[in-house]
């Protein structure tokens, strides 16, 4: 789950139970999987099929918001493609059981929506269970073959390892080129007098002001935190005018630079900054507890009733600061020491994602369930799918722009879309520029994320993509980043609190090489260059 959603946490926690709904549709009998590949039924027969059972759907969704989601578009495009569905709505608290059931043999349905559902992995591990949709797109999915004529990227992510498709892909609306960025606390400057930072070092000139005055005028000059913990890697964040461009999570702290995958914690970019993160450290700038603090501790420190932290990493202010958020503004792309300008950005893993619609080897008539599918690659259809049907989540005006809607029900936006729609998940499409056809009633924390996301983007340089992995790479990553990830995450720790970096880095690197760091740079090279050739 994205940082993003974080809010949710709390909800995710409860005892919830697993809620299924017939959609108001047939609900299709299924027998234990026999993990043979069907073949392709006739146009005519898969129709035939397709009346008289219909097609069960399952997808997962992070919190119980009811069963609106799929009521709107999916169900009336189902309607329209002449086939009736029924839907399973699994609750993420329950899937990782659940999932290892159905895996081993269970009552599989005919399709999973959501790329929440399976990893990679999952997909290749278990082809017997999963159908290649190649044979499929000429004849049931116009949308689709155009767009992967049209988008190289979405031909791409739609290609497994193994060359074939298993998996359709999504690019989604509205969703930012940057993602979690730096915050300050604008009252603190104007209480002391001082211009929002524009360079590392305006930058750590105010942490120092932070530092040494009663920032938050609360009579207390000891109390404020210059930098603390936010919910993005602090770290990573503080290191960022250096070049540490980390990009989503997931993606094994890699990059690319002059065209060539590059692993940010062996970069020259990286020892910069952790050595610049040592001064600032052991100068009285950075929270102690940096380390060592849990969640908990991090929320209070965040969240106080009186605001004590300067600056921080997250997604937006109010995701980050609660009800000090008004008192933040977002840090400008802080210019480092080369002169240039960084931020954290991957375009792809934001708004591109793998695996959003995979039919199982239990659907005896694919065709009519993928002419449906088809019909969510639409700009009508991703916005909706996105924000709730029209009428309801989104208004389409006469001259082709839309207008998101104000939430109906007193949630938040971000809860109101969640409840209406699949939101994240499911195929979508939406060609370049789409979002400026994209306008918001009330306030909306997409609008915000866009509205930064415009100053910001222009400073977003080549992230690294998201490459597939055969199974072989996938193990293989699997035990070698355990080992690397927690050296790296330990020596990183040590650097910043006691220093030794520029001492200790050929030792390090060393070390990294006896875990099997070169095996681990040449699985992604490979994938990369795989990713790049299926384009």
């Amino acid at each position: 789950m994205h940082k993003k959603y974080g809010l949710f946490a709390g909800a995710m926690a409860l005892s919830l139970t697993l809620t299924a709904c017939g959609g108001g549709a047939s609900t299709q009998t299924t027998e234990v999987n026999d993990g043979e590949t069907p073949v392709a039924a006739s146009a005519g027969e898969a129709d035939d099929k397709a009346a008289e059972g219909g097609y069960r759907v399952a997808t997962v969704r992070w919190a119980d918001w009811g069963e609106d989601y799929h009521t709107g578009f999916p169900d009336e495009a189902a309607k329209e493609a002449g086939i009736s569905l029924s839907w399973d709505t699994i609750l993420n608290s329950d899937w990782a059981d659940k999932k290892a059931v159905l895996l081993a043999g269970g009552d599989l349905p005919d399709a999973f929506l959501g790329s929440i559902c399976f990893s990679e992995s999952d997909i290749l591990t278990n082809t017997g269970s999963f159908i290649a949709l190649d044979d499929y797109i000429d004849e049931y999915m116009p949308n689709f073959k155009a767009v992967m004529e049209s988008d190289p990227t979405m031909k791409a992510l739609a290609t497994s390892a193994d060359g074939h498709i298993y998996g359709l892909p999504s690019k989604k609306p509205c969703r930012p080129t940057v993602s979690n960025q730096m915050f300050i606390n604008k009252t603190w400057l104007d209480n002391l007098g001082l211009e929002v930072p524009t360079t590392y070092k305006e930058f750590e000139d105010c942490l120092a002001a932070f530092r040494d005055n009663d920032a938050n005028g609360n009579g207390d000059p000891s109390d404020e935190i210059p930098f603390g913990q936010g919910y993005a890697d602090s770290v990573m964040f503080f290191c960022l005018p250096f070049g540490t461009t980390i990009g989503a999570d997931g993606t094994y702290m890699m990059t690319v630079k002059d065209g060539s995958p590059v692993y940010i914690p062996t970069s020259e970019e990286y020892k910069a900054g952790i050595e610049w993160m040592h001064d600032c450290y052991v100068n009285g700038l950075i929270d102690p507890e940096l380390f060592t603090e849990d969640s908990s501790m991090r929320d209070a420190k965040l969240m106080n009733e009186t605001p004590i932290v300067g600056a921080a990493p997250g997604w937006t202010a109010d995701s980050t600061f609660g009800a000090n958020a008004g008192e933040y503004v977002a840090l400008p792309a802080l210019a480092g020491p080369d002169g240039n300008q960084y931020v954290s950005s991957d375009p792809e893993h934001m708004n591109y994602s793998r695996y959003e619609f995979v039919v199982t080897s239990k659907c005896e008539n694919p065709g009519p369930l993928l002419a449906w599918i088809d019909k969510f690659y639409t700009e009508d259809a991703s916005i909706q799918n996105f924000y709730g049907s029209f009428g309801i989540g989104v208004e389409k005006e006469e001259d082709g722009t839309y207008t998101v809607l104000e939430p109906q029900d007193g949630n938040s936006a971000d809860t109101f879309a969640w409840i209406q729609s699949v939101r994240d998940f499911g195929p979508k499409y939406v060609a370049e520029g789409f979002n400026d056809k994209v306008s918001y009633a009330a306030e909306n924390g997409d609008a915000s994320k866009l509205a930064l996301d415009k100053e910001l983007g222009k400073y977003a340089k080549e992230a690294y993509p998201n490459v597939s992995y055969t199974t072989d790479q996938l193990n293989t990553l699997a035990t070698l980043s355990t080992d690397i990830d927690a050296y790296v995450t330990a020596t990183q720790a040590t650097w910043v609190t006691e220093g030794g970096v520029d001492e200790q880095w050929n030792d390090y690197i060393g070390t990294l090489e006896a875990m099997g760091y070169n095996d681990f740079i040449q699985i992604q090279q490979d994938a990369y260059s795989t990713y790049q050739a299926n384009k």
